[in-house]
């Protein structure tokens, strides 16, 4: 039992100091151990003072700013959207709602414009018409776009969409200007009356009258030439108005519909589909490749039992076509014609024309000649221009004409030689430069602004005419009026220097077919030449910058975007 006892307490005996240990450390406790809160913020000091001297010692690193052109990009192109919405906005406002105008006084001179034309309406838009009583007489009631008139025998633009209205030029001017749709059939240059008809569908009881002038500005154009080659008038159609473009348009869908009537011969077939274009100028050549465009992108579409026999061939009498371009643009003319099926001709003249063939005489490389006689379906006369009757008739009244064949013989002001108050622009002017519409627009804009000096020197003079008549009689300061008289003198000699038209020629341009184009543009000293897909998509701008009004515009590109988009229509009008 003792030694039992004895063994019990020895085992607890080592219990006893560690016992006796812990109480010291846990009585120590309080003095060692910091309270939560105070441990907190002192955790928070340090990690803030950590944060200081790392911010303060190295400068974060920023992330990259990734994309920055395209944002800048993105933008531009939403702020440049933003103001041409404004812009655009502002023009069809400002269309829709022309400013009051005001009647011209009586007693000033009549300006009479023949012509609805580049050169008329170059001059009708940049004249100011409060100087003039101003009237406006042509058989058509609107401006027309010609560049684009080969893109509507296709249906690539729509014919009302390249025309403006001549009332919306007039109505935009200042003064009112008169506007008669009548044609000019004889100009008195004598007693200064011009003859007008009424050649509408729908006559009134007036229908022939006089119109007197104390200016006038001839302005009609020219007509289609013929050469005299037998059965060019009654079996061709010609590519200078908007019903030219509407004809070609049907006769297009005929000769296709009727190639597909029941049991037609082959022979047959291939004339109906056998499309010949005489002329290689820019609009003969516009023609084909919108032709050809037309075939490969919409007609083999849905006619696809003819498509392999379409045939466009183009007939000039000239070595090469587009005669006003660079050597380099010619040869990539015809060798895209080429890449294209299209049948380039040169050196070949027609002599005859029927309702079926076409016969012509080839000069081949050797200098011989050939007479060829081609099939054909449609026949577009793209080619040279005559006078018309009423300027002839004027040309023979003036006997310095009588030696000019080609029309009007002006000087450097565009004055009709052997003439005072006759002024001629454009197709029936002979001025020295090429009868093309940039020619005209420039001639207009001349006239307008010799016009505008002319009513200035006019109003100058007047009032010297009255400080010298006053000088005299009236009392004042003599020594005054005579300083006044001298500074409208030197007023009137500045304004009087008005220097000779001179023709500036900015470029040629043309399309070729399958989205491309040729350029040949007036760059500093000398010329630049391009041709291909990025030039035709400065030949569709060139060409959109060029149309006369905002509504044309937004017009033309809708047109564009169809066409783009559902396809040029095939349907026969």
């Amino acid at each position: 039992m003792a030694s039992t006892s004895g063994a019990r307490a020895m085992m607890r005996l080592p219990i006893a100091p560690s016992v006796g240990r812990i109480a010291p450390r846990r009585s120590y406790t309080p003095f060692t151990r910091a309270p939560t809160s105070s441990r907190t913020s002192l955790d928070r000091s340090n990690l803030q003072g950590q944060f200081r001297r790392s911010y303060a010692d190295v400068a974060p690193a920023k992330k990259p700013r990734r994309f920055r052109y395209f944002r800048f990009l993105w933008r531009a192109t939403y702020l440049s959207a933003i103001a041409g919405t404004a812009y655009l906005a502002y023009g069809v406002y400002e269309l829709r709602h022309p400013e009051e105008q005001f009647e011209p006084d009586p007693s000033k001179k009549n300006l009479v414009i023949l012509g609805t034309g580049w050169g008329a309406v170059s001059l009708l838009k940049k004249l100011d018409t409060e100087n003039y009583n101003v009237i406006v007489i042509s058989p058509r009631n609107y401006f027309l776009f010609t560049p684009l008139l080969p893109s509507c025998t296709t249906g690539t633009v729509e014919h009302r969409s390249i025309m403006e209205p001549i009332r919306s030029i007039t109505r935009h001017k200042k003064a009112a200007v008169k506007f008669y749709e009548a044609e000019a059939t004889k100009i008195d240059a004598e007693r200064k009356v011009i003859t007008i008809d009424d050649n509408s569908d729908i006559k009134g009881a007036s229908q022939k009258t006089d119109v007197s002038y104390d200016m006038l500005v001839v302005s009609v154009g020219a007509e289609n030439a013929t050469f005299g080659i037998p059965g060019v008038k009654e079996h061709s159609c010609f590519l200078k108005e908007i019903g030219d473009a509407q004809q070609i348009r049907k006769k297009i869908m005929d000769c296709v519909e009727t190639a597909t009537f029941k049991d037609q011969s082959p022979e047959e077939v291939q004339r109906l589909l056998h499309m010949v274009v005489v002329g290689g100028g820019p609009t003969g050549v516009e023609f084909a490749g919108e032709l050809q465009d037309f075939f490969d992108q919409d007609i083999k579409k849905w006619i696809p039992e003819i498509s392999d026999k379409f045939r466009v061939t183009l007939i000039e009498a000239l070595p090469n076509v587009l005669p006003m371009f660079s050597k380099q643009l010619i040869d990539y003319t015809e060798s895209t014609f080429k890449e294209e099926k299209i049948t380039i001709m040169t050196k070949t003249a027609v002599k005859k024309v029927t309702d079926k063939t076409v016969e012509a005489e080839a000069t081949g490389p050797d200098g011989k000649k050939t007479m060829e006689i081609m099939p054909y379906g449609l026949l577009v006369w793209a080619t040279g221009n005559a006078v018309r009757p009423v300027v002839k008739d004027l040309m023979s009244q003036i006997p310095a004409q009588k030696d000019s064949r080609r029309g009007l013989a002006v000087n450097e002001y565009l004055v009709v030689q052997g003439t005072k108050d006759i002024w001629a622009t454009g197709d029936c002017a002979v001025a020295g430069y090429a009868p093309t519409a940039q020619v005209a627009s420039q001639e207009g804009a001349f006239l307008a602004r010799l016009f505008n000096t002319m009513a200035k020197t006019d109003a100058i003079e007047s009032e010297i005419r009255v400080l010298s008549e006053g000088l005299n009689v009236k009392p004042g300061n003599a020594a005054e009026v005579s300083s006044s008289i001298a500074a409208h003198e030197k007023q009137l000699r500045r304004i009087k220097d008005i220097k000779p038209f001179h023709y500036t020629h900015q470029g040629s341009l043309a399309y070729i077919g399958s989205e491309r184009a040729v350029a040949d543009v007036s760059w500093l000293n000398g010329n630049f030449a391009t041709g291909g897909g990025l030039t035709y998509l400065f030949w569709r701008s060139a060409y959109l910058s060029m149309c006369f009004s905002t509504r044309n515009r937004v017009l033309v590109v809708l047109d564009w975007l169809k066409s783009k988009a559902f396809g040029r229509d095939v349907s026969r009008e």
